[in-house]
């Protein structure tokens, strides 16, 4: 059992002194430390305590653990050693062109519209809905769009409104 202890749960006006005065009672107490929060100022709520040998640790555990201070019950574990995190606090940051580096190809929808189906138009489709909007069009001929009736474009005369619509917008 390693010599250095974690504890959790501490009442937030505890502080190192308290702390290194409760565990003196199971022995000589190297180090005690409550962690404080760099914005606030006040106490996380946990610490570590540094005992002078493992026996004397193993007292303070069994001893601490579940304990009942000021209004709080606190743990007592055998601390960790931390886990190493990267300088500055967040990962670093994907480059443009991701993995590689390299700026990826095309503008706004990707690069190789065969890597992704989901970018680019679907050239089939996309023709096939063209071909009917086109020849849509070459049927109609100039004033078609005039014969309007209430609503419509053109004077007020009177008919259908919609006499050219054969129901197939062909998705335009």
């Amino acid at each position: 059992m390693g010599k250095k202890l974690f504890v959790g749960g501490l009442p937030y006006e505890t502080n190192d002194l308290q702390l290194k005065e409760l565990f003196a009672a199971c022995g000589a107490v190297v180090s005690a430390k409550v962690i404080i929060d760099r914005e606030t100022g006040k106490s996380k709520g946990f610490g570590f305590v540094e005992m002078s040998t493992d026996d004397q640790a193993k007292a303070a555990l069994l001893k601490y653990n579940n304990f009942t201070l000021g209004t709080r019950r606190i743990m007592v574990n055998e601390a960790r050693p931390m886990e190493p995190r990267p300088a500055g606090g967040y990962p670093p940051r994907p480059s443009p062109g991701g993995p590689s580096g390299a700026p990826r190809p095309g503008g706004f929808g990707g690069g190789d519209p065969g890597r992704n189906p989901n970018f680019g138009p679907d050239s089939k489709a996309y023709d096939e809905r063209k071909n009917r909007y086109d020849n849509k069009k070459k049927g109609r001929k100039e004033g078609d769009f005039d014969k309007g009736g209430k609503g419509g474009k053109g004077g007020g005369g009177k008919g259908k409104r919609h006499d050219d619509f054969d129901g197939d917008d062909g998705g335009w």
